[in-house]
């Protein structure tokens, strides 16, 4: 049984880990604003690119490009995107799983002898992935969750360099969907080659306006190809980085909330100790004054 000391000084000890809770979950709440907002602001960007890319295939072209080829697996790459920083609850075990169950299916539908490529974004998965046996893990030094666009560009454009040299066959990105402050879902999407179904069906609304294609149709679209791949990235970063902050916050509430409860019993312990402390000194009162 605890002393009454004991339990005051786990009191005290539960009190300052409610308070800086509080506090990171203040600081996380402001970093996902800020993040959410970034993501927002992608939006009229992507929505004008898949735009153009739909007049260009609505225009009854044909339009072949290195990046839609589609050819035989041998060497197949992931890019994850984790968390920079922990306590953001099992935020990274969810990635890690969905990336164990994308390597399963890869080596059961191209065979054992296909070679696994992966590209940790994040400190946190930088390190669990990279103690993974049997798959090659390059890491990325320059590149962050909290990079900007620049940065992930130049990332990108080396992706798809490999992918243009045959050295990569296919590319896929694991990453945490944004939806709300409460849902995450672990989402992976074919970043090469370029699925050519989801350039027509991302488009924006038809406009019934004619457009002049300066130079031709054929390079303009060849041209815009690698700005969407440079979007896919981009927005599946973004939505990492809010994912985390949400994530972490959610993590905050249920630290604080747990710290409450638990200073609730621990009060309640110390009551009763000093209450029976108490009886204890009336007992001894009353029984000295009868001898």
């Amino acid at each position: 049984m605890a002393t009454i000391r004991e339990i005051k000084g786990r009191i005290t000890s539960t009190k300052s880990s409610q308070k800086i809770t509080g506090a990171m979950k203040m600081i996380a709440t402001a970093k996902l604003r800020k993040a959410e907002g970034a993501l927002r602001q992608m939006n009229p960007y992507r929505n004008q690119l898949s735009s153009a890319i739909q007049h260009l295939l609505g225009s009854d072209g044909d339009y072949p490009s290195p990046l839609t080829q589609i050819r035989q697996v041998s060497h197949f790459a992931f890019v994850v995107v984790g968390s920079e920083e922990g306590l953001c609850g099992a935020y990274n075990i969810y990635l890690f799983k969905k990336l164990l169950e994308r390597i399963s299916y890869v080596q059961k539908t191209y065979g054992e002898e296909c070679k696994i490529t992966l590209y940790p974004i994040g400190r946190k998965m930088t390190g669990i992935l990279s103690k993974m046996p049997e798959v090659e893990v390059l890491k990325s030094e320059y590149l962050t969750v909290k990079s900007d666009a620049i940065v992930i560009s130049e990332f990108t454009d080396g992706i798809v360099s490999k992918f243009l040299s045959k050295e990569y066959d296919e590319v896929e990105i694991i990453y945490p969907r944004f939806k709300s402050m409460a849902s995450q879902p672990v989402e992976t999407r074919t970043l090469l080659p370029i699925d050519s179904s989801r350039l027509s069906a991302e488009g924006a609304e038809e406009h019934q306006n004619p457009y002049i294609y300066e130079p031709s149709r054929s390079d303009i679209f060849l041209s815009l190809l690698p700005l969407f791949v440079r979007v896919d990235m981009q927005e599946a970063i973004y939505s990492g980085r809010a994912s985390e902050q949400a994530a972490r916050v959610m993590a905050m509430q249920s630290a604080s909330d747990n710290a409450k409860k638990l200073l609730e019993e621990l009060q309640l312990d110390y009551n009763k100790l000093r209450q029976q402390g108490i009886t204890n000194e009336l007992l001894d009162i009353v029984g000295g004054s009868m001898h």
